[in-house]
Formats: C-alpha cells, structure tokens, sequence
C-alpha cells in the first residue's frame, strides 16, 4: 500500500514543474502543456485524497476538471492558431497585445 503522502508529493511535484514552465518558458505550445500539467496535478490530488477518505465527490470533481480541461484545449489550441497565423511565432512576447 501507497502512503497518501507519496500521492500528495507527487502531485505538488507536478504541480511546481508545470508552474515553473509556465514562468520561464516563452512558446505558447509549451505554456499550454504546463498548464495541462499542472491541473493533472490537481487531479491527482483529489483523486488521492478522495480514496485516502472514502469519498466519491473527489473522483467526480475529477470528472468536471477533466471535461474543463478537454473544452480549455480546444479553445487554447484554435487561439494558439489564430496567433500563428497573425504573427507567425509561437513566442508569448511577439504576442503580447492584441493590436495587429
């Protein structure tokens, strides 16, 4: 049996890489990736601690993340194209105003 502690630390590790890489990276495709890493951190947290306590509710907030998440993907990628096309550079700081 996995201690809950080894779940959380995984988590929080996911979660600070995903933070880091949103702070230093400058392509938006690498961005977007963080982000996605770190809700999966989240994820498992809730799903971690919803076993740990017995509870479902953890596990169906999954669900609801998850569906964010895929809807978030959908969306970011098509703003992430619509940029490209704009400025053609994936760079965050070619894209910084919304002025053409």
């Amino acid at each position: 049996m996995v201690p809950l502690s080894w779940y959380l630390g995984l988590s929080a590790l996911l979660f600070t890489i995903g933070a880091m890489g949103v702070f230093i990276k400058r392509n938006t495709i690498t961005i977007f990736l963080c982000i996605e890493l770190m809700l999966n951190g989240v994820n498992l947290t809730l799903v971690a601690l919803s076993g740990f306590f017995g509870d479902v509710s953890g596990q169906l907030f999954v669900f609801m993340v998850i569906a964010v998440a895929a809807a978030e993907a959908a969306v970011g990628l098509a703003i992430i194209i619509s940029i490209f096309r704009n400025r053609e550079s994936l760079n965050v700081d070619d894209a910084d105003t919304l002025k053409l």
